[in-house]
């Protein structure tokens, strides 16, 4: 994309920036203008406190009132705002629009955080009533905002944003990232981006093209795609959320894409949906994705939906009539398909050049904090630790118990008094993990101080439970194994 793709001129995009700046146009000083109260009620959609509070109409009170609150303004406060971007050319660009006596956004102009403003199209929920384009243009919203959270931020080299929509995700690849590269099916969305990677003083090469198609041949050390990921017939009516691809293909398409688009010890992450069919593990059916690509795969499901709230999900996100023919061909798909759930979440994927690629599939919906990002590379960290170990590399290490792990017991009172039923070992934090273990795994981890190797731990329960050590020993490697790959104990360098 060249800047006379963007929704701005160079030279007004430069002048938007310093509107918005000049009139600390920022989550923060949005939220210091409003107060604690009419902060909280934007939350809700509730902008009355909001509009009390910008009936002055200075320059932030303005973009506020307009931008945020979506309401039409007049011209002379509008122009203000927007000094010393030209009227003419905010018009021109679609930026505002004339509504009746005054003037309305024509897209959302939103702060991300205190460095970063998005550019999108106008959320449904500021035209109640009114379709969505078919090539409307996402912002920041709650799957763009935990793909964000799951990605890994180490520095890398080259980074790929799949399906870039309104830049969220290329942004934050180029804090950590030499070179960013974004792609989208949508001429559309490629405007938007280029115009917000600009007004942030950001350069990403921008290609057109469906999903991999464009970069088919190149290598990159970070992949992150925010698809359109909504399983189905495969009609296609939002680009933002319809692939063309039936059912949950492409998922299926971007993990057979991932061997040929990582470089070695590339990271490709991505948001998927994918189909629960009676009769079968939905877990077995998704780690087939990844038989014969060479990746270690760790696919973490957060949300479960049946279909007939996922259809009205996904209609109700569009703002679409509820067509009664169309509500029901998607159920009938869904029918025939034998199709009785749908998941959510991240597909995280990795080219670590081993022969015995690990995949694991878990249903996470009870244990995840977010954000997961720093969980997921300490994840991938501690399998390749593992990985080098066998059962004497094991035994000969030091561990430590994770910071803050708990035990929870459950117990029953009897004429004895109270007898432990299970006691379960829990991370409150990050991932969450529980783990339910016997009295001697208890003693195990309760021992992992980091003083002396797991070998000479053996050989003292040994004798406190009178259990042979070489038993004990032959047992404890795939139990510590277990408690490392999930981060209840660590190891201990040196």
């Amino acid at each position: 994309m060249d800047e006379h793709d963007m929704l701005l001129s160079p030279a007004g995009v430069e002048q938007l920036r310093a509107a918005l700046t000049g009139a600390g146009y920022t989550s923060s000083g949005i939220a210091e203008r409003l107060g604690s109260a009419a902060t909280s009620g934007l939350t809700r959609n509730d902008f009355r406190a909001a509009l009390r509070a910008t009936e002055e109409r200075d320059p932030l009170a303005t973009l506020i009132r307009l931008f945020v609150c979506g309401q039409t303004e007049p011209e002379a406060a509008v122009t203000a705002a927007l000094a010393p971007l030209p009227l003419a050319e905010a018009l021109a660009a679609g930026l505002v629009e004339r509504y009746g006596d005054g003037l309305r956004q024509g897209v959302d102009l939103e702060p991300y955080g205190d460095a970063w403003w998005v550019l999108s199209d106008v959320p449904a929920s500021a035209r109640p009533g009114q379709p969505l384009r078919s090539d409307h243009v996402l912002g920041i919203g709650g799957a763009s905002t935990t793909l964000v959270g799951a990605t890994i931020r180490r520095p890398v080299g080259t980074a790929l944003d799949l399906g870039t929509g309104s830049g969220v995700q290329a942004l934050h690849l180029a804090t950590h990232a030499d070179s960013v590269t974004a792609t989208d099916l949508s001429d559309r969305s490629l405007r938007f981006a280029a115009t917000t990677a600009a007004l942030n003083g950001q350069r990403w090469e921008l290609l057109r093209g469906d999903l991999t198609a464009p970069v088919a041949g190149r290598r990159f050390d970070l992949v992150v795609s925010n698809p359109p990921f909504v399983v189905g017939p495969g009609t296609t009516t939002h680009s933002y959320r319809d692939s063309g691809r039936v059912g949950d293909a492409i998922a299926v398409e971007l993990a057979g894409a991932a061997t040929g688009l990582l470089a070695e010890g590339g990271t490709m992450q991505y948001l998927a949906n994918w189909v629960h069919i009676a009769g079968e593990d939905w877990g077995d059916r998704v780690a087939g994705w990844f038989a014969g690509t060479g990746l270690d795969a760790w696919v973490i499901q957060r949300e479960v939906a049946d279909p007939t709230a996922y259809v009205d999900l996904w209609l109700a996100d569009a703002s679409e009539a509820a067509d009664p023919q169309r509500v029901a061909a998607w159920l009938d798909w869904f029918d025939t398909h034998k199709v009785e759930a749908i998941g959510f979440g991240i597909i995280n994927l990795r080219r670590g050049g081993h022969d015995d690629p690990l995949v694991r599939v878990e249903d996470l919906r009870q244990s995840v904090q977010p954000p997961m990002g720093e969980q997921i590379a300490a994840w991938f960290d501690r399998q390749d630790w593992l990985r080098g170990r066998d059962t004497d590399g094991l035994l000969a290490a030091r561990y430590r118990a994770a910071d803050g792990l708990q035990l929870r017991q459950e117990a029953t009172m009897g004429e004895q008094g109270w007898a432990v039923d299970r006691q379960v070992l829990a991370m409150p934090r990050g991932l969450r993990w529980t783990e339910e273990v016997d009295p001697l795994v208890l003693a195990l981890v309760g021992g992992c101080d980091g003083r002396v190797p797991l070998r000479e731990q053996l050989a003292l329960l040994a004798i406190a439970h009178e259990v042979p050590e070489a038993d004990l020993a032959e047992a404890a490697g795939p139990i510590i194994a277990h408690l490392v790959e999930r981060g209840l104990v660590t190891p201990v360098a040196g």
